[in-house]
């Protein structure tokens, strides 16, 4: 049996989307002939907690911990709202940040390069390099972000000669808000070039979506393999769905992804239709922007909104699989066509239809379609949006809207373990 070290620093009892990709991974690899073993920060800053999710950590796994100078501990001195709002991604548009924040975006993209993570990479390096020596491993693996993560596996396979796999669970240089840290032209630049040094060292990359492959392959020529996300388990179809017609947002819904389209679309119904009126709840659970809330009172929403805030991973797949339709949001623009969330794999696995707006030539088209689960739409298509709803709201009245019943095998994340292990074999 072959063992891996995997490097990674959203572990169990991290919550949010950031620790399921190698949570589910390290689940299902002894199934394929390979021992995990994992190494995570000791005291790590998680900005979301679900203890839940250590339960499913497999028995016997070994999982190495050390230490970590966590700034945003720093930072939370001066403000602990704005601290976990950059940490968790929300970062505000230009022209709405005040003085604190634009300051620790500064210091955030200046300083801390490649991430806040950064000083993780020296006192793992030491200690891994002294573990790797007592103990047979026969491939390293980082995920990121954070991308600081991926330095130490470059460090490693300088100094140890083991093959090392780079996962890449979101772009680098490319991703959205990169664009808002304030970074100087030399900092910018250091950051291409140590993705272009991790994308070149590297013996195999591993990317989420189409788009960052073929990004990526303009860069190097080392082997990048697309292995998306996925989902654990096809959930209880006999669940009772909301009486209500419930159109439910699943996770952080920040202020780059307010879909004013789809507030237009449904206040526009609200009036036309009583009955649509009284029926209708937009459940958004998680971490709202404060932004979007006030978007949707602007049109009249705010009886139809329900906000429960951020709920266990559980309470979270209940809620999806009991909902009329699911909402899959994502910012558009040109740099989003890759991101392909997490949640759209959980989405798929509650088999309820989807709602999917976002950037035009977006990889998620490619597997709504495959899955036969939903109906994208780009931010110019509010008619046909519209349109939609009104449809499956139809149906809602008139039997019921129905299930996704075609074959979702290739989202599995046993399915997608599979595939990991067969890239891992090689070495």
């Amino acid at each position: 049996m072959k063992k891996a070290l995997i490097i990674c620093y959203y572990w169990p009892p991290a919550g949010g989307p950031g620790v399921q990709r190698w949570l589910k991974f390290v689940k299902y690899l002894r199934d394929f002939d390979i021992e995990p073993v994992v190494y995570v920060p000791e005291n790590p800053h998680y900005p979301i907690v679900d203890a839940s999710l250590e339960a499913e950590i497999p028995q016997g796994t070994t999982v190495l911990k050390h230490p970590i100078k966590e700034p945003y501990g720093l930072a939370q001195l001066f403000s602990k709202k704005q601290t976990d709002q950059i940490s968790s991604g929300i970062i505000k548009d230009k022209e709405k940040q005040g003085l604190l924040q634009r300051l620790m975006l500064f210091v955030r993209g200046n300083l801390f390069i490649p991430d806040a993570r950064k000083w993780w990479i020296k006192p793992s390096v030491k200690y891994l390099k002294s573990y790797l020596k007592s103990t047979n491993i026969d491939v390293i693996i980082t995920t990121g972000p954070p991308h600081s993560l991926h330095l130490i596996g470059l460090q490693l396979k300088k100094q140890t000669q083991l093959p090392w796999v780079a996962d890449f669970r979101d772009p680098w240089t490319t991703i959205g808000y990169q664009k808002k840290l304030k970074l100087t032209q030399k900092s910018r630049q250091k950051h291409v070039d140590l993705e272009f040094e991790v994308l070149n060292e590297a013996d195999h990359i591993l990317v989420t979506s189409p788009t960052t492959k073929n990004d990526f392959s303009k860069t190097t020529s080392t082997p990048i393999s697309c292995i998306t996300n996925g989902f654990d388990t096809v959930y209880d179809s006999t669940l009772l769905l909301d009486t209500k017609f419930t159109i439910a947002h699943i996770g952080s819904l920040l202020e780059d992804r307010n879909p004013d389209i789809l507030w237009q679309a449904l206040s526009e119904l609200k009036q036309e239709n009583s009955d649509f009126s009284k029926d209708l709840s937009i459940q958004l659970t998680g971490k709202v922007s404060t932004t979007v809330i006030k978007n949707i009172e602007n049109y009249h929403l705010h009886e139809n909104l329900d906000l429960p805030g951020y709920v266990s991973y559980q309470e979270a797949i209940h809620r999806q699989c009991s909902a009329q339709l699911l909402l899959l949001i994502e910012i558009d623009s040109y740099d989003t066509q890759a991101i392909i969330p997490g949640k759209l794999f959980e989405y798929l696995a509650s088999k309820r239809p989807i709602i999917a707006i976002g950037p035009k030539d977006s990889d998620i088209i490619e597997i709504l379609e495959k899955a036969k689960s939903g109906t994208y739409f780009s931010y110019a298509n509010k008619a046909q949006l519209k349109n939609t709803i009104s449809e499956y709201y139809n149906a809602y009245k008139t039997g019921g809207i129905a299930q996704n019943t075609s074959d979702l095998t290739a989202f599995s994340r046993r399915e997608l373990t599979r595939q990991l292990s067969e890239i891992l074999h090689q070495f």
